[in-house]
């Protein structure tokens, strides 16, 4: 049990130095700058299916070069975990109980237990671009066509708590540490076209992308008081391990009206809300040792409401408007975007972002782009977030969200609930 606690504690306390950022957390300049696509940035042009017909000129390639890698971390409520995990550990490793003391110390682990079950989870997560993508060309007849190709990782550890009993002089128990990891191998192929213009009002473009989805979707169930399972190396392989793959297609929409000082945008992403399910738990046929005890402690947990067995996740649409007032060159810009409405990552947490941006992209090679604004998760978790991010020699990208929320680190300092970073390198517009 000690050794579970200890392996969830730090992996919570000590995210700080972790790296990880969620599949539905932007990337690049876009962590800043949200939905709108801006010029100046390639990698903006994920954002919206129509936005890389405003990347180049025409009869034209842009490319990208390395990155973004993208890296982060989210926590629960969890302060002064570390008190909690010490007491709950001395008492669940007591093994010289009476009945009397047993009944005290099993209210005591079972107020600690959901305690932590309801407020502590650690979240990592991550994504990097394949080398040079995004691909865009602009042909003669103002079409523009893209590649683009990605990886991610998603991975969220948490308790599922469960009633203590007495087992003679000692405390027994089917708490779990619960870990879900989703890894996408992304392929999209877009096209974005101008459908209209007027010479001083501005320009209609529209544009849909069709992303290839590879994901493996898996979920590990380990009981806490199972001294025979080394959680180290379980949950070390788990999260390198890639099975239960599943393949699906999703597409994407998008439309921009670009003038000379202002855009708006829409993007629909996941119309046709493909699904994917997550491999089963609770066949407990043919297991032994570890495995059988998470198998059927699995069991008892799903038939408790605490867990399902089958799963499947959706991959649900979402709706973002985006506006933006700026220079002609589009080197100067205040901008904002908001999801119209919630959907669940992989692993469960819900986001609809709200994001308001200032930026600046210098033309000078010695000056650098700076971008700053902040952003808000109005479903799930409801973290906020300052952000701020710098183009060096107009190719090297460094852009961080900071939680402002803070939890206790138990030394008497706080960190952040959430940090979320990325760095890529590309070619100047």
């Amino acid at each position: 049990m000690k050794k579970y606690l200890a392996t969830l504690s730090m992996a919570i306390l000590s995210s700080s130095a972790m790296a990880s950022i969620p599949i539905y957390q932007p990337i690049g300049s876009s962590t800043a700058l949200g939905g709108y696509a801006n010029r100046q940035s390639l990698i903006t042009s994920l954002a919206n299916p129509a936005a890389p017909y405003l990347m180049t000129n025409i009869e034209s390639f842009r490319i990208g070069f390395l990155g973004p890698l993208a890296l982060g971390y989210e926590t629960g409520e969890i302060s002064d975990l570390d008190d909690k995990v010490d007491e709950l550990k001395d008492i669940l490793d007591r093994k010289d109980y009476t009945p009397s003391t047993a009944a005290a110390a099993e209210l005591r682990a079972e107020a600690i237990i959901n305690e932590i079950g309801e407020t502590a989870y650690a979240k990592f997560s991550g994504s990097v671009q394949v080398p040079f993508m995004p691909i865009i060309y602009k042909t003669s007849n103002r079409g523009a066509f893209t590649l683009d190709a990605s990886a991610s990782l998603v991975s969220r550890a948490s308790v599922l708590s469960d009633d203590i009993s007495v087992a003679g002089s000692e405390l027994s128990s089917d708490t779990s540490l619960y870990v879900k990891r989703v890894t996408d191998y992304r392929f999209g192929v877009g096209y974005s076209q101008l459908v209209g213009s007027r010479p001083v009002s501005g320009a209609l473009i529209v544009g849909g992308r069709i992303n290839v989805h590879n994901l493996a979707l898996n979920k590990k169930l380990s009981v806490l008081t199972d001294k025979n399972n080394d959680v180290d190396d379980g949950f070390g392989d788990f999260l390198l391990e890639r099975d239960n793959v599943e393949s699906g297609v999703s597409l994407d929409l998008g439309a921009i009206w670009t003038a000379p000082n202002y855009q708006l945008g829409a993007s629909l992403a996941n119309a046709n809300e493909p699904e994917f399910d997550f491999e089963d738990l609770g066949n407990c046929n043919g297991l032994s040792g570890s495995d059988l005890i998470s198998c059927n402690a699995s069991v008892r947990l799903s038939d408790d409401g605490k867990l399902e067995l089958k799963e499947t996740y959706k991959m649900k649409s979402q709706l973002t408007l985006d506006a933006a007032i700026m220079s002609t060159n589009q080197n100067w810009s205040l901008a904002g975007s908001y999801d119209m409405n919630a959907i669940a990552d992989p692993v469960g947490d819900k986001y609809q972002w709200k994001v308001i941006s200032l930026s600046y992209f210098s033309d000078d090679l010695l000056f650098p782009g700076i971008r700053v604004g902040y952003r808000k998760n109005h479903a799930g978790s409801k973290l906020s977030y300052a952000t701020v991010g710098a183009t060096l020699f107009r190719r090297l990208d460094f852009d961080l969200a900071y939680g402002l929320e803070k939890f206790s680190d138990g030394d008497g300092g706080t960190l952040p609930r959430s940090l979320y970073f990325s760095v890529g390198y590309g070619f100047a517009f």
